[in-house]
């Protein structure tokens, strides 16, 4: 039976991310049943393609990805796939007409991370986080809205902005990893090699002025939504205030980490501020 496979692949979504983002399960925790489902079929979808492209060093990348690439094009266009994640996933593509420009634009950043090791522009900076980052908020944003164009529309700016700060959040944690074993730079007109205070201001000063307006849209969520949205909000922000207050030579050299009982200690202040309609 169909149905049958459905489950087993939508919780083999579920374990993926549970496996992979402790953090990120956290949050899904905290939305709605109704729409949780369906963040974990995004998620499961993205971070595979990440891995592909980030972990499998003892594996041809190239070709594992256009493996990959060619399973969802099936996935989509026949509503059914062998792999697991990528059945969940089509599942809510098709469920909330999440529009193919956003998976292309996914796709074609990841693709990126096979060979191009440096932006050096703001324009290649921006192309790589709208795709990487900004499409995946809008792919939950429109789970979050249930497909109503209007609130779509109206949260699409704000949605953008988190999931790039986000992103911008992660580089930065990341920035021993990404430099020093895959050997990329994100950050363009930064030299990561010497990275400084004043290089570093800038960096999180950028990424706070994203948080702001991400937050905004937080506001004006549907409730099924709003608490798991921000419970990450809340996780990111005290990750870049652990990494505002590092020394830069320090990001260099180790990864900065929000400890488990932090962790705990911001879900409680996360509940409480929504259940006392702080939001």
């Amino acid at each position: 039976m169909k149905s049958l496979f459905d489950k087993i692949s939508f919780d083999c979504s579920k374990n993926v991310t549970k496996s992979y983002s402790t953090s990120f399960s956290a949050a899904v925790k905290m939305l709605a049943p109704t729409i949780r489902q369906d963040i974990y079929n995004v998620y499961g979808f993205v971070r595979f393609a990440d891995e592909i492209v980030d972990t499998f060093h003892d594996y041809d990348k190239e070709v594992l990805f256009e493996m990959f690439e060619k399973d969802l094009e099936s996935a989509l266009q026949n509503k059914i796939s062998l792999n697991p994640v990528l059945n969940s996933f089509q599942h809510t593509v098709h469920k909330y007409a999440i529009p193919q420009s956003m998976i292309t634009a996914f796709m074609n950043s990841m693709k990126l991370d096979l060979y191009k090791k440096e932006y050096t522009t703001i324009d290649e900076f921006n192309d790589y986080i709208y795709g990487s980052a900004d499409v995946v908020g809008l792919m939950c944003l429109k789970v979050f809205v249930n497909g109503d164009e209007k609130k779509f529309s109206d949260l699409e700016h704000a949605a953008m902005r988190l999931g790039s700060a986000f992103q911008k959040v992660n580089f930065l944690r990341d920035l021993k990893t990404d430099y020093e074993d895959l050997n990329r730079t994100y950050f363009p007109n930064t030299d990561l090699s010497r990275l400084d205070e004043h290089s570093k201001d800038a960096i999180i000063k950028e990424i706070e002025a994203d948080f702001e307006a991400g937050f905004q849209g937080i506001l004006k969520l549907p409730l099924e939504a709003k608490f798991g949205v921000y419970t990450a909000f809340v996780y990111y922000k005290k990750l870049l205030s652990k990494l505002k207050k590092t020394p830069s030579i320090e990001i260099k050299n180790t990864r900065i980490r929000v400890p488990d009982y932090q962790k705990i200690g911001l879900l409680a202040k996360c509940y409480v501020n929504y259940r006392l309609n702080l939001l």
